[in-house]
């Protein structure tokens, strides 16, 4: 295995070079392409087949009956009200809601064998986003905590931090820009409870605040709006950073006074012995400044600079526009973007009442969306170097209600994986007749972490100190699934 040593930059400032470009692993994201073709010989690091990773999260558990696991066949009381349609894939039947998708499912693959027994959406989650189960019990919390295991995308930004202090010569090209960001919001802001919701899986956890993605922020209006399905106005989208001021307010100067008060706050803070919880912050406060004060992503930020018919195809609610805002950012260098479909209070993946919200808004929304990203970066040719993931945390109840609501059923779910290498085309797993089980070995979301790693070049037995300094697996138990790769 792979072992990074260094947690505090003053640690990280005693291993060379030499040792680090050993250690393998982290160099990655900052390594020349000779340095990088050199590890390869050595057998220290996979080839990277992805630049960067757009993970569509659809938070609440979308039904695999009404997405990419139809069975037309089953009971009635199974089958659900959609019908199923020919995709371009042999044997994938695909809801009648995303024709769209159907039409181009030679871009993607489909998983159909995810499972877990984390029946929960918060564990659920964070399991999904991280690879590693979590460690509160179910019913026993929802919002996230230092102990959780870092996120794929936290630790994304962890190698890219700590290979740039350990002399990585690639550095981005605004210079600090932050690696991993989340769009629209933290997930759980959203959702209306009487304290605020962080839902887990998104965080730096025992890496450290340091590592947290950089977060935008784009409020409901009302307590009975939904900005996911309703066309959303320019002035709604401005995708503000969470816990800093708007773009135009943020100029140079104001953003030079702001650090200098914030110099002037962390010595008096640092007196008071909080230094290495500071150090943490110091960084996440970094990149947020780096990211709005870079002339390239603060253009990135501005979904003004697209077109209307680029904008339309992607669709006008906030998801749509979301996802085209991760494009923009992947273009910008950003190499880890997550953008929620949050569950909004009576609006939900989260289906448990009826399917009315799935097939008006919800499957059609997905649908306009998914395939508009595929369409649009493979025409850029962004598709070969960019992962797209695709899924939620859990998936329905084979057993529909009296109004084909579903219940939470973490035991078999789907994902669409695309791009970097990805076969299109391709389905993995056979589920029984009722799509309640796996019938081949189903995947872990330790494999699913495994192979967002493996396709970023990123062993995933690297290991990495936590929060006392003990070297820990960034994956344990999981294997890539390269049966999806060309």
């Amino acid at each position: 295995m792979l072992e990074i040593s260094g947690r505090s930059s003053s640690v990280c400032s005693g291993v060379s070079r030499r040792k680090l470009l050993q250690a393998g692993g982290a160099g990655l994201f900052g390594l020349t392409l000779p340095q990088l073709l050199a590890a390869e010989e050595a057998g220290l690091a996979n080839r990277p087949k992805a630049k960067s990773v757009i993970f569509l999260f659809l938070f609440g558990g979308p039904s695999q009956l009404e997405t990419f696991d139809l069975k037309p066949g089953a009971a009635s009381k199974i089958r659900g009200p959609y019908s199923p349609i020919s995709s371009r894939t042999p044997d994938l039947l695909i809801s009648e809601k995303l024709s769209r998708c159907a039409a181009i499912s030679d871009k993607f693959a489909v998983v159909r064998t995810l499972s877990h027994s984390f029946n929960d959406h918060s564990g659920g989650g964070h399991y999904v986003q991280t690879g590693k189960r979590w460690h509160i019990p179910i019913g026993s919390g929802f919002n996230a905590t230092p102990q959780d295991w870092p996120s794929i995308g936290s630790v994304v930004e962890y190698l890219a931090q700590n290979s740039l202090r350990h002399g990585g010569s690639e550095q981005p090209a605004d210079g600090n820009l932050p690696q991993y960001v989340v769009l629209p919001n933290s997930l759980g802001r959203l959702q209306t409870y009487t304290v605020q919701l962080r839902r887990p899986g998104e965080y730096g956890g025992w890496l450290g605040r340091g590592y947290d993605p950089i977060t935008t922020a784009i409020d409901k209006k009302d307590p009975q709006d939904n900005p996911y399905y309703r066309p959303c106005a320019d002035e709604e989208l401005t995708f503000q950073i969470d816990g800093l001021v708007s773009q135009e307010a943020m100029t140079l100067d104001r953003l030079n006074r702001r650090q200098s008060l914030l110099s002037q706050f962390d010595q008096r803070l640092r007196q008071l012995d909080v230094e290495k919880n500071l150090s943490a912050y110091d960084r996440y406060q970094q990149r947020a400044l780096s990211l709005v004060a870079s002339e390239r992503t603060r253009r990135a930020l501005d979904l003004r600079q697209e077109s209307p018919a680029m904008r339309d195809r992607y669709g006008r609610h906030l998801f749509g526009q979301s996802t085209l805002m991760a494009r923009r950012l992947v273009e910008a260098g950003v190499r880890y973007v997550t953008v929620h479909w949050d569950a909004p209070d009576g609006y939900s993946w989260d289906s448990h009442l009826n399917s009315k919200d799935v097939g008006d808004h919800l499957i059609p929304g997905l649908d306009q969306t998914l395939s508009a990203l595929l369409i649009d970066l493979d025409e850029r040719g962004l598709l070969e170097e960019t992962l797209v993931v695709c899924l939620g945390e859990m998936g329905r109840t084979p057993t529909g209600n009296a109004n084909w609501g579903r219940d939470h059923w973490s035991t078999l779910f789907p994902a669409v994986i695309a791009g970097a290498g990805v076969r299109g085309g391709a389905v993995l797993g056979q589920t029984d007749r009722d799509a309640a089980y796996a019938v081949t070995p189903p995947y872990k979301p330790e494999d699913f972490a495994a192979t967002i790693y493996h396709a970023l070049g990123i062993d995933h037995e690297l290991r990495l100190p936590d929060a006392q300094g003990r070297p820990v697996a960034i994956v344990e138990e999981g294997k890539p699934i390269l049966e999806l790769f060309g």
